[in-house]
């Protein structure tokens, strides 16, 4: 992994420490700052700066500034057999989102299958933490969030979506699951934020400029907020569906009201679906932890000349190597979390 000039690099034990005691300092307590500081630093841990400790001083603000709660009063609003709602009173997401999927979890267990819908969320981070814990347990994960309007669509000059990503996680015996994570645009803003500090450009397709022009520029896309759907028509209508299946279900925001309510990508106030099945009430978890071994195989013999990689892969191996080496953290982060009195 390239090295930035400047950058440190930290022990994922010591960010957990940093992040679970800003968190703490400022009033969340104790048993949710440790779910919130171990989600946050594995998207770093993993190589995801764009959704790791970046994403702290956001949250501080919002708290300070009474956008999220601290300690937020977590309620089961419906409950039907297999079905949840949860409301997460805009509280830390990560902790949020943890505490839904194992509703989700637990009912897949007993039904089968099992699912919790939870509104007034703040932002969750990266939803793989979530379809990784479900197969963790054994269970097929699967969790979609609406988000702030950032996405053009139909040739639009404003944005009229959100990104609106999903995951979803398969379990393998005896190896890392497969999860898949991805937003409905071509790339995360995040993805583009970590291009811009880096100072690399963007592959071309990512998002156009004030003028409408395709640019691999990734100021002039933040800049623009024209950020593209991944194939056309196909990430724009997956938005759709993913809006539908969150917001829209609860009966909570919307992704234009969420960005209008707080422009900030805090994203307080939306929506969450976390749904989960259980492996064992379909088939033997070694019948398809076999099947996904014969899939591998047969492509690589198809293709022995290239790289196989399933979704996962890279988040794995950057996992092995920052175990290693220590994780990264570049200048520009370093820098906005000064600003909120946290210091690595």
């Amino acid at each position: 992994m390239e090295r930035m000039k400047n950058e440190i690099r930290i022990t994922h034990s010591d960010l957990i420490t940093v992040i679970r005691k800003a968190l703490e300092y400022i009033g969340v307590p104790a048993h949710i700052a440790n779910v919130e500081a171990e989600v946050m630093a594995e998207s770093d841990l993993m190589g995801v700066a764009s959704h790791g400790i970046r994403m702290l001083p956001g949250l501080i603000t919002g708290i300070r500034e009474g956008r999220s709660s601290a300690n937020p009063n977590i309620r089961i609003v419906r409950d039907f057999n297999a079905v949840c709602v949860l409301d997460g009173d805009n509280g830390p997401g990560r902790f949020i989102c943890v505490e839904a999927m194992t509703h989700a979890i637990e009912r897949a267990k007993k039904f089968g299958i099992g699912t919790c819908l939870a509104k007034n969320v703040t932002h969750w981070g990266r939803g793989f933490a979530y379809a990784f814990r479900a197969a963790q347990a054994g269970t097929i994960g699967i969790c979609m969030t609406n988000a702030i309007t950032n996405m053009v669509a139909w040739g639009s000059a404003q944005p009229l979506l959100g990104n609106n990503p999903i995951a979803i996680g398969v379990p393998r015996k005896g190896k890392n699951p497969v999860v898949l994570d991805m937003a409905m645009s071509q790339a995360a803003i995040g993805k583009m934020v970590t291009y811009l500090h880096e100072g690399k450009p963007t592959p071309l397709g990512w998002g156009l400029d004030k003028e409408g022009q395709p640019t691999t520029d990734p100021r002039a896309m933040l800049t623009s907020k024209r950020i593209l759907p991944f194939g056309e028509h196909k990430g724009a209508g997956l938005a759709i569906m993913m809006e539908l299946l969150t917001g829209a279900l609860s009966g909570s925001m919307l992704s234009y009201e969420i960005g209008e309510a707080d422009p900030s990508g805090l994203d307080p106030n939306s929506s969450k679906l976390f749904i989960a099945i259980d492996v064992q009430a379909i088939e033997d978890i070694e019948s398809l932890s076999a099947s996904i071994e014969k899939m591998y195989q047969w492509m690589h013999k198809t293709e022995p000349t290239i790289d196989i990689f399933f979704p996962g892969d890279q988040s794995w191996k950057n996992r092995e190597a920052n175990l290693r080496d220590g994780i990264p953290i570049r200048p520009d982060i370093l820098e906005d979390l000064k600003k909120v009195n946290v210091i690595l």
